[in-house]
């Protein structure tokens, strides 16, 4: 009977329907029977896959940290090298003979302004050196070792500055706030306004004359109603840079012309060796001091702790430029 059936099947197609709903009806059991399989297999894939993307994000995540890195540190490079070309280019174009020194440590302490600088002795830094960035005076060596040197800041309360007023001439002493500059006893009849630049007198022999001090932001009458009282807003980056310049002592400095006093021809002085004549006046033969005003020798820049030195007061009846010696 069976192979009777199997070979009408095979010529007649007489069971393919029949096994067509015999199939259809088995197919759910069959499903039913590999569903299992198939969730496991789904739970491992789903388990590697995400495992796969936590190990590919953490990775990620590390290449984004070194790339950031990476970036701030070619930012600081690169305003580290402006800042230096800054330096270089101030000195090429006032034909200054500096020494260039990194910045190892700093201390701003209201009561204490100071810089360790990566330079000592042994470099030639000596006490009493200018140090100088690119936008002005920013103070003085006052102590050295074999391989470091200690800068006193304009804004320390020990550091006074003999100053001049850019505009007009007039003479005065910038004193040390702590953060600020400040200028004391000057005459109501001295005709400083806010805003006027105030450069290094070179009084003194300490610094050379004509270098930016800063600028004056404000004024007021100081307690008898005598005098006024200027607040300075530092020329020099004293919080900020790498590096600093040192003025090489006894080198003969050419005075930009934006930082000589009343335009003229350009003028050289020594480092050290005194203040030079007043812009706009011609050079005297045999002497460097205008007269009537002789450069006091030694004059200190840094007075002793509690003491403040006294400043020079103007003459308002003498003309801005003297004749000289004759």
């Amino acid at each position: 009977m069976a192979i009777i059936l199997i070979v009408l099947d095979d010529q007649a197609g007489w069971l393919a329907r029949v096994r067509a709903q015999a199939d259809a009806l088995v197919q759910p059991v069959w499903a039913l029977a590999g569903l299992p399989g198939k969730l496991s297999n789904q739970v491992r894939d789903n388990a590697a896959s995400h495992g796969q993307l936590v190990a590919e994000n953490r990775e990620l995540r590390n290449q984004l940290l070194l790339a950031n890195a990476r970036l701030t540190r070619l930012q600081t490079a690169a305003l580290d090298n402006a800042q230096l070309r800054e330096l270089l280019n101030v000195a090429e174009r006032s034909g200054l003979d500096v020494q260039l020194a990194p910045i190892l440590d700093i201390d701003l302490d209201p009561v204490k302004q100071r810089l360790v600088l990566d330079a000592g002795s042994r470099d030639g830094v000596h006490v009493g050196q200018a140090v100088i960035d690119a936008g002005g005076l920013m103070g003085q060596v006052i102590s050295t070792t074999g391989g470091t040197s200690t800068v006193l800041l304009l804004t320390d309360p020990d550091h006074a500055v003999p100053v001049t007023v850019a505009r007009n001439g007039v003479r005065l002493i910038v004193y040390g706030r702590g953060d600020t500059l400040q200028l004391r006893d000057i005459p109501l009849s001295a005709g400083v306004e806010v805003g006027d630049e105030i450069v290094t007198s070179g009084l003194g022999g300490r610094f050379p004359p004509g270098f930016p001090v800063g600028s004056i932001t404000a004024l007021r009458p100081d307690d008898t109603h005598a005098f006024l009282v200027g607040e300075l807003k530092p020329a020099a980056q004293l919080d900020r840079g790498r590096d600093v310049l040192l003025l090489r002592p006894g080198a003969a400095i050419r005075i930009p012309p934006n930082l000589r006093l009343g335009g003229g021809d350009a003028t050289t002085a020594p480092a050290e060796n005194g203040p030079a004549a007043p812009a706009g006046s011609p050079a005297p033969t045999g002497s460097a001091t205008p007269t009537g005003s002789p450069a006091p020798t030694g004059s200190p820049v840094v007075p002793a702790v509690g003491r403040q030195p006294q400043p020079t007061q103007p003459q308002p009846s003498q003309p801005a430029t003297q004749e000289p010696a004759r």
